[in-house]
């Protein structure tokens, strides 16, 4: 997991189970199952085949993070507070600071809108990208730092 000064929640090793199980809705976004290897989560996401194409059985690495700063968008030292300072953390003409983005090939930015509780150690965190979806199930542990109605950033890389 990472660490508290990282504004990285949460990451894993993600294999894909299944692709589209229930049937392709979509002409370029497809819904993955994958079970990740060291929590023991499931993870049900939407996302753009064409940005980012996968085959069941593929490994993949996926963190949530609640900024693209690396250190976490905490306050600076000169009294600036992250959010700030987050603001120029990613521009598409390559002039921001270069952020978690940098390390993943795949980004998408949205809100964390549910979160249920199953089980006594079981919850689902459930978060919108712009109407992509995505659904991860595990210990309580390992998602203590999700937030409801907090924004996220889902990243992800081969």
């Amino acid at each position: 997991m990472a660490s508290t000064s990282s504004s990285i929640v949460f990451d894993d090793i993600f294999t894909t189970d299944a692709i589209d199980k229930d049937g392709k809705k979509f002409d370029r976004v497809s819904r993955l199952y994958a079970r990740s290897k060291n929590y023991d989560m499931d993870l049900t996401l939407d996302y753009n085949i064409e940005l980012f194409p996968l085959v069941n059985g593929d490994s993949f690495a996926m963190a949530l993070a609640s900024s693209l700063s690396r250190d976490g968008g905490a306050p600076t030292a000169d009294g600036e507070d992250g959010e700030d300072k987050d603001r120029d953390a990613w521009r598409p003409d390559g002039k921001g600071r270069r952020g978690l983005e940098e390390d993943y090939d795949y980004v998408m930015y949205g809100k964390v809108y549910k979160f249920d509780t199953g089980s006594s150690d079981v919850v689902t965190a459930y978060a919108s990208f712009g109407g992509l979806l995505l659904s991860i199930t595990g210990s309580y542990r390992h998602l203590t730092n999700v937030v409801l109605g907090d924004p996220v950033y889902v990243l992800l890389r081969k």
